[in-house]
This record gives C-alpha cells, sequence and structure tokens, in this order.
C-alpha cells in the first residue's frame, strides 16, 4: 500500500443498504490489507452482517465510565480507563478487526467520551490499512464531527427522491461545517433497469454525480431471510460483483 490508516464511512437513509455494502466491502478490502470495522450504528447491524457477535460495546464502557461514582478512580481518570479498556472492545477476526459503538447517548451530555472516542478511533485506524465506519441512519455522525479525516466518504441511497435529497444534504452539511472529507461518493443501490434512468435523471436534477450503481439483487434478500452474513453473500451475486468492481475504483482514488 502507498500509506496506511485510510477511511471510508458510508452513510444514508435508514434501510438503503449501507449495512450491506459496507461488509462486502470489508469481505474486499481485507484481501489486500489489514481492516478495521466500526459499526457506529446503535442498532449494530453489521457484526450480524459480518458473521461476528460483539461482546462489549463503546456504549457499554463509556455509560460505565459516565455513572462512575465521583470520586472512584474511574471518574478521576476517565481518558486513561477508556484507552486501556479499549482492548476489550476489539473482536478479531482471521481477515479484519471490529467496534461496535452499540447504544446512543441518551440523555445527558457525554461530549467528553466522544471526544475520547474519537480520539482513540483515529488512534487505533492508523494501525490498520483501512478503517469502514457503518453510519447510524441520518446525519448525527456527521453533525457531530463523529466522522473526522474520512479519505471517502459513500452516501449510498435507494433510486428514489428522498433518498437523493438526504444524500445532497450529506454534501451541505460536510461543506457547511468544514468536515475533512477527502472525497465524498454516491452509490444507488437496489437499481433496475427501469429505474436507473430515473435515478441518474433525479440525481442530476439536484447536482449530484452517481460512482457506482449496485443492481436489485434477489440474493441479498434470500441471505436476510435465511438469517446468514451478508459478507457470505455468493461472490458470483450481482450486487458482489457490483461491489467487487466499486472496491477496486476505491482503491484507485485512496492511491492516486
Amino acid at each position: 500500500m502507498g500509506r496506511q490508516g485510510f477511511t471510508i464511512a458510508l452513510s444514508g437513509k435508514g434501510g438503503v443498504g449501507k449495512t450491506m455494502l459496507a461488509s462486502l466491502l470489508i469481505r474486499n478490502l481485507a484481501r489486500k490489507g489489514c481492516v478495521l470495522a466500526i459499526d457506529a450504528d446503535p442498532d449494530s447491524n453489521l457484526p450480524q452482517a459480518l458473521g461476528m457477535t460483539c461482546k462489549k460495546s463503546v456504549g457499554d464502557v463509556r455509560e460505565a465510565i459516565v455513572n462512575a461514582p465521583a470520586r472512584s478512580p474511574v471518574a478521576t481518570d476517565k481518558p486513561g480507563i477508556f484507552e486501556r479498556t479499549l482492548h476489550e472492545l476489539v473482536e478479531e477476526n482471521d481477515s479484519f478487526d471490529l467496534i461496535a459503538m452499540g447504544r446512543s447517548e441518551g440523555p445527558g451530555c457525554y461530549c467528553v467520551i466522544s471526544h475520547i472516542l474519537r480520539q482513540v478511533i483515529d488512534s487505533k485506524a492508523a494501525n490498520y490499512d483501512f478503517t469502514v465506519i457503518d453510519c447510524e441512519a441520518g446525519l448525527e455522525h456527521l453533525s457531530r464531527h463523529t466522522t473526522r479525516d474520512v479519505d471517502i466518504m459513500v452516501v449510498v441511497t435507494e433510486p428514489t427522491l428522498n433518498g437523493i435529497l438526504t444524500a445532497k444534504r450529506v454534501h451541505e452539511l460536510a461543506k457547511d461545517l468544514n468536515i475533512g472529507f477527502g472525497q465524498i461518493l454516491v452509490a444507488a443501490n437496489k437499481v433496475t433497469d427501469e429505474t436507473r434512468p430515473l435515478i441518474e435523471k433525479l440525481a442530476s436534477e439536484h447536482g449530484l454525480a452517481i460512482s457506482v450503481y449496485l443492481p436489485f439483487d434477489p440474493a441479498v434478500g434470500r441471505q436476510d431471510m435465511l438469517g446468514r452474513p451478508m459478507i457470505q453473500l455468493p461472490e458470483d451475486s450481482p450486487v458482489s460483483r457490483a461491489v467487487g468492481e466499486f472496491s477496486n475504483k476505491l482503491l484507485g482514488v485512496l492511491n492516486a
């Protein structure tokens, strides 16, 4: 690799296929180097998609630190405790490692812990060739600056107006907040021959260019129905082939 530490984040509306795309990108990138997968969605679907389980999440540790008695060793050394317990959060696999964010913050301010989390993710990601972040639905991670220093943000959309409008808002919010993305790419998922011209037209009307069209693939639905990890989707399925080509495109962008 030209350098280490490339970070790819995926965002978009709920249900558009972010986790499916993230899992297949992880499968492809793991053949090129070591990968850290971060499930930044409180619903935590990425472990299942990767065929893994997480015994403990960042949310679990954060909650224990925040709720510690005021004069306890934990409360007086929050950054140190968090960093020392980070290794417990990493689930290791032969091909990649996984960290799950877990529950959302809920009531109260956890700004200190969020800041620690960003620092720790930055330090962990430096040890990997690729970090892939599956963000929660919506724009929370963008608005909180929790996806800083991202080389490529992939905004996933369905072939609908709402999906395109969400992709457009991601572009606008990233610009307004001055978030340091190298590039923002749009991936259109569940596309058919009939819907492709429509999504192309919608994207053009809203000033967007679609970087990859992922076909509607019945194999994805079957995988979900049978409860099988998405990472085990057959290599010759239409969407697997499309994600393979997209992965090569991303590698070309990253190494340019």
